[in-house]
């Protein structure tokens, strides 16, 4: 099923314009903010590369510095990553997650667990023509034990595809025996089976398994396991339940509480805008007590405010 976005390409596009209202929201005293965050946020992402181009090409100059050299703190920081290619946006947030300071672990949990076989297969394949570096050896030198083993079969993109009917039940058998049933658990069972099975195999062993043992899937990996590949698990078990609905969550409790994780919540908003964020929206009103858009408004503030609001694309209260 194909998911629902909430921008959308703007039907009567033309880049040079739209360079050029750019240009003047930023030449002179003081920066037109607003006209850059509602230009940007009608524009599908293929529109906004071509507007790149149409800039350089008018004024000699680059967009995304200009807007770097005018804007400020989080705005620009999503303002930036709404510029970059959805591709070369997830190759650069694994690069900052493994380069930085400590291992960023739930970057990489969240783009390895939500993106398909084909799109990880793209991101390698990016991430070593943009750093001449192998994505899988990066991620091994920055992470061990079972949690980088996951992660290693998630970078090798081949789940198998559609259900093998034969090997439900017997699945949910190994987990149950790998975890609830046996002292002490046996993590690479779980990591070989949720690592390589496809989403709608792993549904049909969800339910065996509860039917076996009378927990579900994410209870027995919250009891069984602990740290990154509790984390990693738990993304995986709930993308392959519904990729939205992993999103939903991921956006709510990267506001809940005390202070905003902003980058995960722009990360977030920014990378399912045109894919499926009104299916998170959905999902988010069905879990939580609040729409997405409320809970936005709630938790920031200004210009991230604004432009957040614009991409979440309506209320649903």
């Amino acid at each position: 099923m194909a998911g629902k976005g909430t921008v959308v390409a703007c039907r009567n596009f033309n880049a040079t314009d739209d360079a050029e209202v750019l240009y003047k929201a930023m030449k002179g005293l003081g920066t037109n903010e607003d006209a850059i965050l509602q230009l940007l946020s009608s524009r599908s992402n293929h529109q906004r590369q071509d507007v790149k181009h149409a800039y350089k090409t008018l004024f000699g100059k680059d967009l995304v510095d200009n807007l770097k050299g005018e804007l400020g703190g989080t705005f620009e920081t999503l303002i930036v990553a709404m510029m970059a290619a959805p591709l070369a946006y997830d190759v650069s947030s694994l690069r900052n997650a493994i380069k930085g300071a400590g291992t960023e672990e739930k970057v990489l949990v969240e783009i390895l667990a939500s993106r398909t076989p084909q799109q990880v297969k793209e991101i390698v394949a990016a991430y070593r023509k943009e750093y001449d570096d192998d994505l899988e050896e990066d991620i091994s030198g920055d992470t061990s034990g079972h949690f980088k083993r996951l992660l290693v079969i998630l970078l090798q993109a081949n789940r198998q595809s559609g259900v093998q009917a034969e090997l439900i039940d017997s699945d949910a058998q190994t987990l149950f025996q790998a975890g609830e049933h046996k002292f002490g658990t046996d993590e690479q069972t779980f990591v070989t089976i949720l690592g390589n099975r496809s989403a709608e195999h792993l549904r049909k062993v969800f339910d065996a398994y509860m039917k076996l043992s009378g927990f579900e899937m994410e209870e027995s990996i919250k009891r069984e396991t602990s740290g990154g590949l509790q984390d990693l698990l738990l993304a995986v078990v709930k993308c392959a339940r519904s990729v939205p609905a992993y999103f939903a969550e991921t956006l709510y409790y990267s506001m809940k509480g005390v202070g905003t994780d902003d980058n995960t919540l722009i990360r977030a908003m920014v990378t399912r805008s045109e894919v499926d964020l009104m299916d998170v929206r959905t999902e988010f009103r069905k879990l939580f007590a609040c729409s997405l858009f409320s809970m936005i408004k709630g938790d920031t503030g200004g210009d991230l405010r604004k432009a957040l609001l614009l991409l979440c694309g309506g209320d649903d209260a």
